[in-house]
Parts: structure tokens; C-alpha cells; sequence
């Protein structure tokens, strides 16, 4: 466990996987069931990929500090909407967290931070690149009193050329390429509806974290990992940005078209469209069985599929008017049953409600009794330790007393092995 040595631990004689000595519950008495049970997380993020990441490992069973400046976590004023006056957006990335607000500029308030980031496990960081250090809070000052610490740095643009440069998702959309591919052709460029690249990138560190960690218990060594948004935007644009570089072709803007498989967007109905995701040759040929168009799997022009993506002007009037003969729930059954890869376009509520009628049981409640929230389940399932879902997203400095009481209990611990 974390706030108990300053010197890098030796390699536990441990078969892989297995935890030095497991616990029923963390220092404050949450359940520590989860496959990150025993793991501190100092959190010094805010706004969305660092407290996206943090709240992914809190559902896993770490203990997570959240250290907020005075003001708070801006996303706490980024309303509406609203839930019994709180920002939605800071309680959908900030359960199972506790918060102490931790003045830097106050002597008293940055020891404590310093004492925090000493004990952690693991620091999750989203500063300007640089701007810990005046601070004492960067990598190299936690690391020397800490030299087991996984210390994440999450950035907009990295720690060189780009230092300067203001990390916001909407830029990434806009200097990595994103909105020069979202829209219809002739329309100007369009964000995506959610910050996708902030979240991509608290993925990416998560995925960073759990990866140091499994190395940290081979070797007891900690290290530095750093994500940034625009990497995160390059690597996520798969196929796009990999056309480029293999062909030349610089991707445009298709509409809800693909540039590589047809047909593979909404088509209209008699009533509403429908989307059609058919990406190979048999699947066509069942799409035409069930439209009684076995010609067109026959025609040469859309036979293949490389075919069907060059003649999809010719093929989309076509299918049009097949599609015509019928509403879409009525198609979304029948292609349902043939096996055929389709969906209606649903809003949000339309999204929640087809997942609970999946039995992906997405929403959870958050906390216990009348203070319980709704909330969105953590999308890992493990078979022996779940997610689990105790704390609601905390208030302002809510845990402050608790978590300097803990700190003072650490303090006195005798010296012992890190997990």
C-alpha cells in the first residue's frame, strides 16, 4: 500500500497477478473488492480525460484522492443541465472519489498536496506541461521522495513544440483533422457531439496506469507515462489517418457515408430511415435475399465490395426504393432476424432505454439511500471483482478531514512493502 515507503521496493516474490497482502476495505472504509484494491491515486486533474481516467480506476477498487484549487473542478460550473443544482458534467466523471481543496499558494495547503503525491501509488496530472515544478509536484520532485510513484501527465498537445499550446477537446478536433471529416460535403466542418478525444485520451492513461502497474510489480521501479490529446486524435482516426499516410489522399468530409464500405449509413424507409452497417460480400447477398433483389448480388457492378464502394451512386437509388416498401422498425426486425448488421437512430434516451432492453443493465445507482444518484456503468466487467459504485461525486473539500486524519495515521505507520 501507498504512504508507507520512500525507497523503491524489490520485486515481489509473488506469483503474477496476486496481491501481497489483500484487504476487506480501504483506510476510509470503502469496499475493496475491485482488481485495483490497495491502490491510491492521487488525482491533481480536472475537466474530463484526467477525472475520466481517475473514475475509471475508482470503479476498479482504487482509492482516489481528487485535490481541487479552492474554486474547484471548473467543470462543477459548466451547467446546464443541472441535477438538484449540480453540474451533470462534473457528476458523470467524479464518482467514487474524495475531494480536498488544497490552496498551492498557502505553505500549510502545498505540503499537504506534497504529502499526498508522496504516498500515492499513482499521480494523474493535467497541468500545462511545466507547471508543477514551481510547486515542488512535478515527476522528478514526487519521484525523488517517491521513486516507486506512477506519475501520469496528461496534455493537449505534449511536452515540446506544443507545450504552450491551451489542451481543449475542440481544438484537437479542429488541428488534428476531426472536423474536416464530420458533416456532409458541402457543409462547413462540424465538432463531434462529445469530446471524444478527451475521453479517447483518459483511456489512453488508464490503459498507461494499468500497464505501469503491472510492470512496477516485476521490477518495484515507478515511471513517468504521458498521454496527450493530439497523439490520442492521430492514433484514433485509424483508417483515416492511416489512408493518408499509405495512399496520399487526404480524407474528406462523406456525410454518414464510409470511404471504403458500401452500404454503411442511413438509408430512408417508408417512415424514418435506417441505418445499413453491411461490410462483406455475403452479407450483401443476404441483404438482397431479404430485399428479393437477388440481381444485385449477381450485377458485376456490386458484387464485390470494393465494387459496391466505387458504384454506390448507382446502388443507393436502387436500394432506396426497395427500402420504401416498408417503415423502419418493420426493416430493423427483418433484418434483425436475417442476421443483417442494422440499427434505427436513436436519441439518448432512445440509447439507454435499447441497452436496457439488451440486458446491459447501463444504469447504476451511485451511492446508497436517498442520496443515491443515477449513473452510467463502468463498461468492464470482471467475473470475480466488479466494478462497484459506493460514493457519490463528492462536494468541495468534502473529505478534507477524513483524508488528513488518514494522512496523519499513514504517517506514523511502520515502514513496509508497496503492493
Amino acid at each position: 500500500m501507498a504512504l508507507q515507503s520512500n525507497a523503491a521496493p524489490a520485486a515481489p516474490d509473488l506469483p503474477q497477478g496476486r496481491r501481497p497482502y489483500p484487504a476487506e476495505r480501504d483506510a476510509f472504509g470503502r469496499n475493496a473488492s475491485g482488481p485495483l484494491a490497495g491502490i491510491v491515486v492521487a488525482d491533481f486533474s480536472r475537466v474530463l480525460a484526467g477525472p475520466y481516467c481517475t473514475m475509471l480506476l475508482a470503479d476498479m477498487g482504487a482509492t482516489v484522492i481528487k485535490v481541487e484549487s479552492p474554486s474547484g473542478d471548473e467543470t462543477r460550473a459548466w451547467k446546464p443541465p443541472v441535477f438538484e443544482g449540480q453540474s451533470t458534467y462534473y457528476l458523470s466523471i467524479n464518482r467514487n472519489k474524495r475531494s480536498i481543496a488544497l490552496d498551492f499558494s498557502d505553505p500549510g495547503d502545498l505540503e499537504t498536496a506534497r504529502t499526498i503525491a508522496a504516498g500515492a501509488d499513482v499521480v494523474v496530472e493535467n497541468f500545462k506541461p511545466g507547471g508543477l515544478e514551481r510547486f515542488g509536484l512535478d515527476y522528478a520532485s514526487v519521484a525523488e521522495q517517491n521513486p516507486a510513484v506512477l506519475y501520469a501527465s496528461i496534455t493537449g498537445f505534449g511536452s515540446a513544440g506544443g507545450a504552450a499550446l491551451p489542451g481543449y477537446d475542440l481544438l484537437v478536433q479542429a488541428m488534428s483533422g476531426l472536423m474536416s471529416l464530420t458533416g456532409d460535403p458541402e457543409s462547413p466542418a462540424y465538432r463531434s457531439g462529445v469530446a471524444v478525444f478527451d475521453v479517447m485520451t483518459g483511456l489512453h492513461a488508464a490503459i498507461g496506469v494499468l500497464a505501469a502497474l503491472h510492470e512496477r510489480a516485476q521490477s518495484g521501479r515507478g515511471q513517468r507515462i504521458e498521454v496527450n490529446l493530439m497523439s490520442s486524435a492521430l492514433s484514433g482516426m485509424v483508417n483515416q489517418t492511416a489512408g493518408f499516410l499509405l495512399s496520399g489522399k487526404v480524407p474528406t468530409r462523406m456525410g454518414n457515408e464510409h470511404p471504403s464500405i458500401y452500404p454503411y449509413e442511413p438509408l430512408a424507409t417508408a417512415d424514418g430511415d435506417i441505418v445499413l452497417a453491411i461490410g462483406n460480400d455475403r452479407q450483401f447477398r443476404t441483404l438482397c435475399e431479404v430485399l428479393e433483389a437477388n440481381e444485385l448480388a449477381a450485377d458485376p457492378r456490386f458484387s464485390t465490395a470494393p465494387d459496391r464502394s466505387l458504384n454506390r451512386a448507382a446502388l443507393r437509388p436502387i436500394l432506396q426504393e426497395l427500402l420504401a416498401a416498408r417503415p423502419a422498425p418493420e426493416w430493423f426486425d427483418i433484418f434483425t432476424e436475417a442476421r443483417l448488421p442494422c440499427a434505427p437512430i436513436n436519441d439518448v434516451r432512445g440509447g439507454i432505454e435499447f441497452a436496457q432492453r439488451l440486458g446491459l443493465e447501463p444504469v447504476v445507482a451511485v451511492g446508497d439511500g436517498d442520496t443515491a444518484l443515477p449513473g452510467i456503468r463502468n463498461p468492464i466487467s470482471f467475473s470475480s471483482t466488479p466494478a462497484s459504485y459506493d460514493l457519490v461525486p463528492p462536494g468541495i473539500d468534502a473529505d478534507r478531514d477524513d483524508i488528513l486524519a488518514w494522512l496523519e495515521l499513514t504517517a506514523k505507520a511502520p515502514a513496509g512493502p508497496r503492493r
